[in-house]
């Protein structure tokens, strides 16, 4: 089955706001077999809205539009719709009742603006949204769905999730049977994976396809298997994936759709090892990846962002010597780095980086994208340097996930030989 997506606002086109939801809704539709036809973005006009619907409907029978719902004048989507369904405003008092609440939750007055947006099509059904005012609308004509939502992307994503898909499945179930699996690697370019996987992707059945997803500082590669016959899929996939693991070898870090931050996460919780972070360029990111997701506290006691030599000297027990004459992006001064984080937190393990970021600072010695990295364990310390390419943000990027990785790979060493805090 096939969807097709409108995004609706004038801010999206001037580059004020970008849109996510797109890429949630199709993450959201594609284990279901369901497909993306088209995605368009179009401005608060009245012809562009009408253009991008007729031609959306063209493309798939199901049309998602996102945005210009809000209780301000510039959003039209709602008349617009009604140009096309037909029917006239009425009052909604389940919505009323629901932006009343909200506004309330909020702390806020609702004014006449607010109010509004219980004025809803009589030719929809309406969807109540949880987590705003604007409700979704449903509308449906000789086969074929339009389903308007907010524009606020977790409103979107969660009420999309929960709601708009499972009626859309429901409405066109589907016989079709869908696998996706996911393997982590790295050490390794895109290139040389290609070449080593080219004989066996050549020999994969039909209805599997190997994707390539790079990241920064690791490959995702993806196994989609699709077809009519659960029990002949299954096993064709199952002797895929036994291949392709041996294939990627030592370069393969995980099997899963995990980050390296989950991973970092999963094995620290299999063996009871706590983790602590001391960045310098990277700037607390590491610490972010990793508290970003759920649970981490049991495993993240903290983490230490280090820019300043005084900062790095007083906090983080980094030799005045050692920066004197290696200079703060050394492995040096990463490895006490490491150390230092370990001591202050009382944390297992560690993640340190000194780098040189950009756009500014680099020298022929040590040019913009060095980054030294280091990782201590129970008093083991690994360390590197490495040169990474692409702007600022990309450097920190992939010294973030390096680090990581780093992480994993001597946690994984270490656990047998110690016995951490499980």
């Amino acid at each position: 089955m096939k969807v097709s997506i409108i995004a609706i606002g004038d801010e999206l086109l001037v580059g004020q706001v970008v849109d996510t939801n797109s890429g949630t809704i199709a993450r959201t539709i594609a284990p279901a077999g369901w497909q993306v036809a088209g995605v368009q973005v179009v401005a608060d006009n009245r012809e562009d809205i009408i253009r991008a619907i007729n031609s959306a409907f063209e493309q798939a029978p199901v049309v998602l539009t996102t945005g210009g719902l809000g209780p301000t004048k510039d959003d039209i989507t709602k008349g617009v719709l009604m140009e096309i369904f037909g029917g006239k405003l009425v009052e909604n008092a389940e919505v009323l009742e629901n932006v009343r609440n909200i506004m309330n939750r909020r702390g806020l007055q609702m004014n006449a603006l607010t109010a509004a947006q219980a004025m809803v099509p009589s030719s929809c059904t309406v969807i109540q949204n949880r987590l705003g005012t604007a409700p979704l609308m449903w509308f449906e004509s000789a086969g074929k769905v339009l389903v308007a939502m907010p524009g606020v992307p977790f409103e979107t994503s969660a009420m999309f999730e929960s709601e708009v898909f499972p009626r859309l499945c429901k409405l066109y179930p589907s016989d079709i049977t869908i696998y996706h699996n996911s393997f982590i690697t790295t050490g390794i370019s895109e290139s040389a994976l290609a070449e080593r996987l080219a004989s066996w992707e050549e020999q994969l059945p039909e209805g599997l396809h190997l994707a390539y997803l790079p990241n920064a500082g690791y490959i995702r590669l993806r196994l989609d298997s699709i077809g009519h016959d659960a029990e002949a899929l299954k096993r064709a996939t199952d002797t895929a994936c036994s291949g392709l693991t041996r294939l990627i070898g030592s370069n393969l870090v995980a099997v899963g759709d995990l980050t390296p931050a989950q991973i970092l996460l999963n094995e620290a919780a299999e063996c009871g090892a706590t983790i602590a972070t001391a960045e310098s360029c990277t700037g607390g990111n590491i610490a972010a990846a990793i508290t970003a997701i759920p649970g981490s506290s049991a495993s993240m006691l903290g983490g230490i962002v280090a820019y300043s030599n005084d900062v790095k000297m007083r906090l983080l027990g980094v030799s005045a010597d050692t920066l004197a004459t290696k200079g703060a992006v050394s492995e040096e001064v990463a490895a006490q780095m490491a150390l230092g984080a370990c001591k202050a937190t009382g944390a297992d393990i560690a993640m340190a980086t000194s780098g040189i970021a950009g756009p500014g600072g680099g020298t022929p010695a040590k040019p913009v994208g060095t980054v030294c990295i280091a990782v201590a364990c129970r008093g083991k310390v690994a360390a590197t340097t490495l040169h990474f390419p692409g702007n600022r943000t990309r450097i920190v990027q992939r010294a973030v996930s390096h680090a990581l990785i780093m992480a994993i790979s001597m946690l994984r060493e270490q656990k047998n030989l110690y016995k951490f805090g499980k």
